[in-house]
C-alpha cells in the first residue's frame, strides 16, 4: 500500500475515527500516531470517564511493564514482546495527551541532556545516569 508520503511500506487504511481528515496514516509519523491515540481517547470518552486520570494511567503503565517483563523472563516470542511494548507506547502517548505535554519535545530535550552524561559499568552492565554522591 502507499502511505501519505508516497512510499510503499505496508501501511494500512486508517480505521474510522483515526487520524481525522486523513484517508491513510503514515506509520512513520509521530503526528499520525498521536492523532490516532487522541481519536481513541475521544471515541471511548476517556476524559469524561476517568481514562485520563494520572494515577490510573500509572497503574496501567505498570501493568504493561509487568507484561513486558513476563515476555522477557519467560522467553515469549519477539512478536509478543513487540505487542506489549506497543501497549506501553500507546499509554505513553495517551499520557502526554491527558497531561497536555509534547512528548516528542520532551524526548529530544531528554536526549540532549543524557547525551552529555558519562557511562559506567555497574555490576558488569553499562549504565548512563546522573551519578550522585560519588
Amino acid at each position: 500500500m502507499t502511505i501519505s508520503s508516497g512510499t510503499k511500506l505496508g501501511a494500512q487504511s486508517a480505521p474510522e475515527g483515526r487520524a481525522p481528515g486523513k484517508e491513510r496514516v503514515n506509520p512513520d509519523s509521530y503526528q499520525d500516531m498521536l492523532a490516532t491515540v487522541q481519536a481513541f481517547h475521544h471515541k471511548h470518552r476517556f476524559k469524561e470517564t476517568g481514562g485520563e486520570e494520572m494515577t490510573y494511567r500509572i497503574a496501567l503503565m505498570a501493568e504493561e511493564l509487568g507484561e513486558i517483563a513476563e515476555c522477557v523472563t519467560k522467553g515469549k516470542s519477539k512478536e509478543a514482546l513487540a505487542e506489549e511494548c506497543a501497549d506501553l507506547y500507546i499509554l505513553l502517548l495517551g499520557t502526554a495527551i491527558a497531561a497536555d505535554f509534547d512528548l516528542k519535545q520532551a524526548f529530544w530535550d531528554k536526549m540532549k541532556k543524557i547525551e552529555t552524561r558519562q557511562s559506567r559499568m555497574i555490576n558488569g552492565r553499562i549504565r548512563v545516569s546522573e551519578f550522585r554522591n560519588d
